[in-house]
């Protein structure tokens, strides 16, 4: 029996996505919970897994854009795998499953009876493989109509199973890509951000020198402690916590004719990644130590880099801090992420001559943004945030400390 394998719901307000690869092949033999496809969507990229046991034919090829509930390909469950046990009586490994050998239309049915001479002409002339067929009539025996719906099925999956192609101009000069749903995402929310909100942008600028020193300080121990290295990411959000409880409005959101005061810390993270950028969030980041954030923070990269996300780890968040100096910017203005109303900007250490006590000293500096929605804050309010934010980096010491 062929059981469909279709596009399962992945989240709210997700209505298609793309087959990015498929980590098994048609003729494959497959077993119940072995990851069958990678489904890239406006949000995350989640691994679809099998149902069930069986030998898999894929519809789809990998590129192509799929809608929830679309079937993509079917695994048949009644064949036998390699070594003639059924897969019932036998699971093998992904390494050891044998791909079944091709074989001519069939020409009997399921019950053993002979295919009806018009169903034979059916086979004959659309090139069907009658063992494929699911047939309908009594004991199983395929009859014309199911016959006729393969043939018109089959059609239907070769017009569908054409990938969406670079189209390049006959000059060489210009390649026209589809974009993919989360790029398409992307561009959608960053436009929506700069309709519906009224962002300005504050600066300021942070000394880095004590968080350089007490990291460097603390690094051999806490990494042998923690099993993972103290970065600059953890000291940020723990930061930003604290401004956040100094000025509460920046940690809230509009809601039609109301402001929302959120009691709870929920930082997003902004990781880039080669299909885009996605923001992951840190669930109560004030009650989570050093360690606690620089594993969500690493396990989150990882998870974002392998296309693993799951659509609860970025949804929510009250507060984005996103960080371009890891890839050399030293000035920008974050875009909003609504409904949010502040995002936190860092940006490249670079060593600048400032003055100390009347000298001129070179120190490790860092610009800093704060870009808000001038709707809920005013700037006053959004230039305490950001100087809170300064304090507890130059003074370390005004952090809640815990390695």
């Amino acid at each position: 029996m062929a059981v469909e394998v279709k596009i399962p719901a992945v989240g709210e307000s997700i209505t298609s996505g793309i087959v990015s690869v498929w980590h098994k092949k048609s003729g494959d033999f497959v077993n119940a919970g072995d990851a069958l496809f990678t489904l890239e969507t406006d949000k995350v990229s989640t691994e679809i897994a099998a149902e069930t046991s069986g030998v898999l034919d894929t519809i789809v090829n990998e590129g192509q854009e799929v809608k929830i509930g679309e079937v993509v390909a079917t695994i048949d469950d009644s064949k036998k795998t390699g070594d003639g046990t059924k897969p019932a009586e036998k699971r093998k490994s992904i390494g050891d499953a044998a791909k079944p050998a091709a074989s001519p239309a069939k020409e009997k049915s399921e019950d053993g009876e002979t295919l009806s001479p018009a169903v034979r002409r059916i086979v004959e002339e659309e090139n069907l493989d009658a063992g494929k067929i699911s047939g309908t009539g009594p004991g199983g025996r395929i009859t014309k109509a199911d016959a006729l719906a393969a043939a018109q099925n089959r059609g239907k999956t070769e017009k569908k199973s054409e990938p969406a192609q670079d189209r390049q101009s006959d000059d060489g000069r210009i390649v026209r890509k589809k974009m993919s749903p989360l790029r398409r995402k992307i561009a959608a929310q960053l436009v929506m951000s700069q309709h519906t909100t009224a962002t300005l942008t504050t600066f300021n600028e942070c000394d880095m020198s004590a968080v350089q020193k007490l990291r460097a300080d603390s690094q051999d121990a806490f990494t042998k402690k923690n099993g993972v290295k103290l970065g600059f990411m953890s000291f940020f959000i723990k930061a930003s916590v604290e401004a956040l409880k100094t000025v509460p409005v920046v940690n809230g959101r509009i809601e039609d004719e109301d402001f929302i005061y959120n009691n709870f810390y929920d930082v997003g993270v902004a990781v880039g990644t080669e299909r885009g950028l996605v923001v992951p969030i840190v669930r109560d980041a004030d009650k989570k130590s050093f360690a606690d954030l620089e594993r969500d923070i690493a396990g989150f990269a990882t998870k974002a880099r392998e296309g693993k996300l799951k659509i609860e780890d970025i949804t929510g968040g009250t507060f984005t801090i996103t960080n371009g100096g890891v890839y050399g910017s030293l000035f920008a203005t974050p875009i909003l992420n609504p409904p949010q109303t502040g995002i936190l900007g860092m940006h490249k250490i670079m060593q600048r001559p400032i003055a100390i006590d009347g000298k001129v000293e070179v120190r490790p500096m860092m610009f800093l943004a704060l870009s808000y929605d001038h709707r809920a804050i005013d700037g006053k309010e959004a230039v305490t945030f950001l100087i809170k934010v300064k304090e507890c980096i130059e003074d370390p010491k005004k952090l809640p400390l815990d390695f």
